[in-house]
């Protein structure tokens, strides 16, 4: 592989010469840049990213780290944060897994939006420790060097839970995501808090994992269980899917027998039939306010704690509760 040194010795300059050639430094004269360039392009050289990232101390690339790819609110939130990067002078790369830790400390990147599991929060801290500039989308960390930008996870869960009991629910299943997920324990806490309030309510909580199996899984132990109307909250649309999917083989019909709320208003459920009641927010403002937060941090400049807010979404997917068949009225 080419070097610099090949370079310089061909031109029979200096390598310090070809060096400021190549990164356009007046120190050399357009003559000489010239000269040296093509010398560059004869001999095939490709410039070395991570040792010119060194020496300028800045990438300009911005990485956020996901746990998968998989998922329809992905798309949205990294389309945000890409508008803002490129705005901004920055490009943005994707990564997943535990390999792609080493791009931080290894200053491959310039800052990092981290959406993943697999980055231990003592981990997080060490990098900040060493003056990294990080902002988290998925748990809370206290250092100067990290930015918390999160989905307001309690008041969705709460705005969906209390819906079900004001509609007059009188027995209701709660499919959770998964046990290592900062959202899901987040609208966990809200339901418990909802379920201490509301009286006379049957809570039932079901494990899942954020995936239509998780919501088809849920729908299985729903049918052998049924004997009446009830109320499912999935905390997340995927899994609202997977249940309806998993329903659509039945007799039962959601909205009548299966009254159901999911959370993140995905695409795909704003054309389901019933329409399915979720919890809305904005993933592109999510993904831009994370990467404006960033930015402002590798910038030098101050940041406070960002939370995106979350509003109801009703639909057709929700009825009245009913009592011995009849419905529910207060």
């Amino acid at each position: 592989m080419t070097s610099i040194k090949d370079i310089a010795k061909k031109a029979g300059v200096s390598i310090s010469t070809v060096s400021y050639a190549l990164n356009n430094s007046s120190k050399v004269t357009e003559e000489t840049r010239t000269r040296i360039i093509k010398i560059a392009d004869e001999l095939n050289y490709i410039p070395n990213a991570a040792a010119r990232t060194l020496k300028k101390k800045q990438s300009s690339i911005i990485g956020v780290f996901l746990t998968d790819f998989k998922g329809d609110v992905y798309g949205e939130l990294l389309d945000g944060m890409k508008e803002v990067c490129n705005s901004q002078g920055y490009d943005l790369i994707v990564c997943s897994g535990e390999q792609s830790h080493r791009m931080l400390p290894e200053r491959m990147i310039d800052g990092a939006i981290i959406l993943d599991h697999t980055f231990s929060s003592k981990e997080l801290l060490k990098y900040a420790e060493r003056n990294h500039k990080i902002v988290v989308l998925d748990r809370e960390l206290a250092h100067a060097n990290i930015n918390q930008v999160l989905l307001d996870n309690k008041a969705g869960a709460t705005l969906a839970s209390e819906y079900l009991v004001e509609q007059g629910h009188k027995k209701i299943y709660v499919v959770a995501g998964p046990e290592d997920s900062f959202d899901s324990n987040q609208r966990m806490k809200a339901v418990h808090l909802v379920a201490n309030r509301a009286e006379d309510v049957e809570w039932i909580e079901l494990s899942g994992n954020f995936k239509k199996s998780g919501g088809e899984l849920a729908a299985e132990r729903i049918i052998q269980e049924y004997t009446e109307p009830v109320a499912v909250f999935c905390l997340n649309d995927e899994m609202a899917i997977g249940l309806c999917n998993r329903l659509s083989d039945t007799d039962y019909r959601i909205g009548e027998h299966i009254h159901l709320i999911g959370f993140d208003n995905i695409e795909l459920a704003r054309y389901m039939q019933p329409r399915l009641a979720t919890i809305d927010y904005s993933k592109r403002k999510w993904g831009a306010l994370a990467a404006e937060q960033l930015i402002k941090l590798i910038s030098g400049e101050s940041v406070e704690h960002e939370r995106i807010y979350v509003t109801l979404i009703s639909g057709e997917s929700v009825g009245r509760g009913v009592r011995q068949g009849k419905p529910y009225t207060n």
